[in-house]
């Protein structure tokens, strides 16, 4: 039955090639290790006259002085629109006093602002997460649901102690 012959083993092969060229790249560390441990050249040498070739310092060119200093370069900014501007202010914002006048829909704005949040540089990944394509993750949806029963719950409970205690000081008084 000369048909079934056993196929080498490829994986097993390269372990063995790679096992080989270890052992060779330890024995030359060895080797060197000794060579560093047991130098054939004396431990000692005179600083005043080197052995070998003394080596030339190649004269160096003189730095030249740093270019003038140019005019600096401004790029534009990008600004928030709804940021106020100084360069917008107007008189007609102060009163008389140079106080700034109180600003109803400004204030409006930025409070709606502020419980807005900042906007999503990458809004699809946020519908991904929010709709719960990852796995391993709940959906957003879930996690807004639990706080707002969280906070609900919350509000009824020092809704009932601060309740219980204007009744024990009604009682007391």
């Amino acid at each position: 039955m000369g048909l079934s012959k056993k196929k080498p083993d490829l994986i097993s092969d390269k372990a063995r090639a790679l096992n080989d060229e270890i052992a060779a790249l330890e024995a030359e560390i060895k080797k060197l290790d000794t060579q560093l441990q047991h130098p054939t050249g004396p431990k000692f040498r005179s600083t005043a006259q080197p052995h070998g070739a003394t080596i030339q310092r190649v004269a160096e060119k003189p730095v030249p002085p740093p270019p003038p200093k140019a005019e600096p370069v401004f790029e534009e900014l990008k600004r928030n629109p709804l940021a106020p501007r100084a360069d917008s202010e107007t008189p007609e914002i102060f009163n008389e006093l140079g106080v700034r006048k109180y600003d109803l829909p400004a204030l409006w704005a930025r409070l709606r602002n502020h419980f807005r949040g900042p906007t999503t540089s990458n809004p699809r990944l946020v519908n991904y997460l929010a709709a719960g394509g990852v796995h391993g993750l709940r959906p957003l949806r879930y996690e807004k649901r639990v706080a707002r029963n969280r906070f609900i719950a919350f509000v009824i409970i020092l809704f009932v102690i601060l309740f219980g205690t204007f009744l024990v000081y009604l009682k007391h008084h």
